[in-house]
């Protein structure tokens, strides 16, 4: 039997730069108010959040991705050229085919590089950083861009109560590259499919009438959401922890999907994080955009000197089909 020969990739891995786009239009609760009988204060009590960002014609997934990935790549310092491969982690770019990957990877110049769209929701984007962590050690790639974006104003409906002023725009952006030294910890993720109803689209593209049918949204359960994320994803966030060997005391930053305020102070109270961790709510001006939402709130906290270069960050993302993805990183 021939041998294959072994491959050379780098000892480690880690996220080199970061890169952030959130559209221009910013929408306040007010907006959402036309349509839902509601209160600014009972949004705001219910979820944190303010306002959010919705794209126009123009902002498209693929431009928003541009645009973050080109912030990204100059954060990390190298050329688009040097990237190997490109994840695209998103539930809004609504051609099932080519992969949007592909139009991204062409428009930055890189060299050929690999790409491929990946859906995994709100977990989307530890989902891509696991995957570039496992390029880059094996030797696949030096360089791996991953984007989590989403256009979820275009999955909205504007007339559900329960989930009107959650969903925002934006695309986020993280190079990953070569390290001589451990960077991106061991990812703590899985799947809970028997709780896939909890948050779904509201009508499948193959059934959807548009004579007859709203346009597919997104839809949740919103109270069994919120205890499966409190009490469950706090143990996973945990695991991570301790697979990463760091404890909290250790731990410098908290980004956790930026889903609803309350779950991310339920998550810090059983967690029992110091109060020297920095923890990430850009949520209150960003709203929920899934797989965007923690490269998005790492690049503000690293933007507005909350957070900085070196320091230990807990990452942990989870959403619909039910999946998740956590992990320990140093920040770049």
């Amino acid at each position: 039997m021939a041998k294959l020969k072994p491959s050379k990739g780098a000892p480690y891995a880690r996220i080199l730069g970061v890169g952030g786009y959130r559209p221009t239009r910013v929408v306040p609760n007010e907006v959402i108010l036309e349509k839902i009988d509601s209160s600014d204060e009972w949004i705001r009590s219910r979820s944190g959040i303010e306002t959010r960002h919705w794209a126009n014609d123009e902002e498209t997934v693929a431009a928003m991705s541009i645009e973050a990935s080109g912030k990204a790549i100059a954060d990390a310092g190298i050329s688009a050229e040097q990237i190997g491969g490109v994840i695209v982690s998103t539930v809004s770019h609504f051609k099932q085919t080519p992969a949007v990957a592909t139009e991204i990877a062409d428009k930055l110049g890189t060299n050929k590089a690999a790409a491929f769209d990946i859906s995994a929701g709100c977990a989307g984007f530890g989902y891509g950083l696991t995957l570039a962590k496992g390029m880059i050690v094996e030797g696949s790639a030096e360089y791996v861009l991953v984007i989590g974006v989403e256009r979820l104003s275009d999955l909205t409906d504007l007339e559900d109560r329960a989930t009107a002023f959650l969903f925002g725009d934006g695309a986020g952006a993280v190079v990953v590259g070569p390290a001589k030294e451990p960077a991106i910890g061991p990812t703590i993720w899985g799947s809970e499919g028997d709780k896939s109803e909890t948050i779904k689209q509201t009508v499948a593209w193959t059934e959807y009438d548009s004579s007859t049918d709203k346009f597919p949204a997104i839809t949740q359960e919103g109270q069994a959401v919120f205890r499966w994320a409190v009490f469950e994803m706090a143990k996973v966030a945990q695991q991570a922890l301790d697979a990463a060997g760091i404890t909290p005391d250790e731990l410098d930053v908290f980004i956790p999907h930026q889903a609803n305020e309350r779950i991310i102070d339920s998550m810090v109270k059983t967690l029992k994080l110091p109060e020297h961790v920095t923890v990430a709510r850009d949520v209150r001006t960003t709203g929920n955009t899934s797989a965007a939402s923690i490269p998005l709130a790492m690049e503000r906290l690293l933007a507005t000197g909350e957070a900085k270069s070196g320091d230990t960050a807990l990452v942990i993302g989870f959403g619909a089909g039910l999946v998740y993805a956590a992990t320990v990183v140093t920040l770049p």
